[in-house]
């Protein structure tokens, strides 16, 4: 039998790299990690850490408008796009850091730069030749850009963290929680945003509602969201950039940042060579068990194309290592997974749409309110939360739950405890509201929402 000199080898230090490592470590296994750029993956280093702290920035401006409604005098306030940088970066670097540490104290041997196979078992990291009984694949996604002339003038989420400058007129290419996400920090940073998207409505996939509903409060903050609008070239000038549109008009901007999809970052790895397989898009087939074509090699988180969130890469990460190292069988389930968007106002949920509901179950009764929330009644916002429930009308079981809305993460995160529990609208009626809170409504909503064209009829 070959004597290998690692039982895993893990190819990306992100989010399901890392608690895969960390895992089978702490279950005994000999671990290595090669990561080619910095510890913690996309969502740390330039996702959704990042970002947050981009949109608690960029809410300030908000902040201080409604303060004078609240009886405070809030003198003349300046942003500084600089000291944010450098106050964001500070804080990637000491999560860097910490995830270092975390698989150095559970002692994974950690190689610095892109790993390669060179067959099943074999693989290269620069000068570096090893060995290991078995792979897992974690290298995650990287931005998509279309083939646009021009397109080498625009930027992505990635390079939008490394603004030297933010420009006075932002443009952004997309209609994903990316773009939508970004145009509210612009926006928010006191920097006009013009958002185009190809289709019919953003955030395609979520609920028709809150698709609708974020792209109404959206506008109302200023933001020209511009549908069914696509961008077919890029010209550089003196003054940024003239996007020639798909109507024939041209559109003057300082900056094009494109956030029209990622792609699995399955290149120049040796995949093909080992013949593992791949799904169009580049994402690695993978079974039930994360397990791929080649019985030794797994793979998990974006790189899969299942679902692209940070915690369910925690998720199938630690399902292999507790599966293959720690003799606890069992499945990533992927039924059920709460999702946020930090848009302005954010988006939470959960479960089924309205549309896969009616498509999957088909008698469902739908119950949703659109309130004014309790601190903007004091203000001149016109501001306004959407609050969603799809049920089924056979059993009753809450089947999704959708909020738009301040703290929308918050909500859901709890609510999601409650559809993995296979909760039921009676049981949510039954339990009692905080007041005054937005959360409230979701256990006080009893009037079901009837279709207009079944009003009609009645």
């Amino acid at each position: 039998m070959m004597a290998y000199d690692f039982d895993l080898f893990v190819f990306g230090a992100g989010s399901g790299g890392v608690r895969a490592s960390r895992i089978a470590a702490g279950h005994g296994a000999r671990v290595a990690v090669a990561e080619e750029y910095r510890y913690g993956g996309t969502c740390v280093i330039r996702g959704c850490v990042p970002k947050k702290l981009f949109v608690y920035a960029s809410h300030f401006s908000e902040d201080f408008e409604d303060a004078e409604s609240f009886g405070w005098t809030v003198g003349k306030a300046s942003f500084d796009w600089s000291k944010l940088i450098a106050n964001k970066d500070r804080e990637i670097d000491r999560l860097n850091g910490i995830y270092i540490n975390l698989l150095d104290s559970a002692g994974v041997r950690r190689y610095d730069g892109r790993a390669r196979l060179r067959d099943a078992h074999t693989i290269e990291i620069g000068d570096d030749v090893v060995t290991s009984e078995r792979i897992l694949l974690a290298t995650g996604g990287t931005p998509t850009f279309p083939d646009v002339p021009g397109i080498e003038h625009a930027i992505s989420s990635n390079e939008a963290f490394h603004l030297e400058t933010l420009p006075e007129h932002i443009t952004i290419v997309g209609g994903g929680y990316i773009a939508v996400e970004f145009a509210g920090i612009f926006n928010g940073l006191g920097r006009k945003v013009t958002q185009l998207y190809r289709s019919e409505q953003i955030l395609r996939g979520f609920d028709d509602d809150v698709r609708h509903h974020l792209a109404g409060e959206i506008r109302k903050k200023g933001i020209d969201l511009r549908t069914d609008t696509n961008v077919t070239a890029i010209e550089k000038t003196g003054e940024g950039y003239r996007l020639t549109l798909t109507n024939g008009e041209t559109l003057d901007t300082g900056l094009i940042m494109y956030a029209t999809g990622r792609h699995p970052n399955s290149g120049d790895l040796g995949l093909e060579a080992v013949g593992v397989e791949l799904a169009k898009g580049g994402a690695v087939k993978v079974d039930e068990w994360s397990q791929t074509n080649i019985p030794n090699i797994h793979a998990v988180g974006d790189l899969t194309d299942r679902i692209a969130l940070t915690p369910v890469a925690l998720m199938e990460g630690h399902a292999y290592a507790d599966t293959v190292f720690g003799d606890l069988p069992r499945q990533p389930n992927h039924t059920d997974v709460p999702a946020a968007v930090f848009s302005q106002p954010s988006v939470g949920t959960v479960g089924l749409t309205e549309e896969q509901a009616r498509a999957e179950i088909g008698d469902v009764d739908i119950y949703k309110s659109t309130f004014t929330p309790m601190k903007h009644t004091l203000t001149p916002s016109e501001e306004k939360t959407l609050m969603k429930l799809i049920v089924d009308a056979k059993t009753d079981r809450v089947l999704g739950c959708h909020v738009v809305g301040p703290d929308a993460a918050e909500m859901v995160q709890g609510i999601g405890i409650a559809l993995k529990c296979n909760a039921t609208k009676a049981q949510f009626d039954a339990t009692v509201g905080i007041h005054p809170s937005a959360a409230e409504e979701l256990v006080t909503m009893r009037t079901k929402w009837t279709p207009p064209e079944r009003q009609a009829a009645e």
